[in-house]
């Protein structure tokens, strides 16, 4: 079972590299395609095999590895794209 979680493609490695992160992402650069272009993605998995496995079987090309800024547990580590669910009233 795979527990890779993307959670940012095509970012600029310097502005969305900070320590806001949770411990366990990683900074991939990839080529897309046969075009020369290099893009990042922010990742985050407990493997790093994981994230290698999942971005070599869809562009073939994987350039670098790099572990993120981030210092915060992944278990506290709240995902700030998503929205917080509301609670139910009984």
């Amino acid at each position: 079972m795979l527990t890779l979680n993307i959670l940012k493609e095509n970012c600029d490695p310097k502005k969305d590299n900070n320590s806001a992160l949770p411990y366990n992402a990683y900074l991939v650069q990839y080529k897309v395609g046969d075009k020369e272009e290099t893009r990042w993605d922010l990742a985050m998995a407990f493997k790093m095999s994981e994230i290698f496995d999942h971005y070599y079987d869809k562009y073939k090309n994987v350039l670098a590895i790099v572990q993120s800024e981030g210092r915060v547990t992944p278990k506290l580590w709240n995902d700030p794209s998503k929205k917080p669910e509301k609670k139910k009233k009984k």
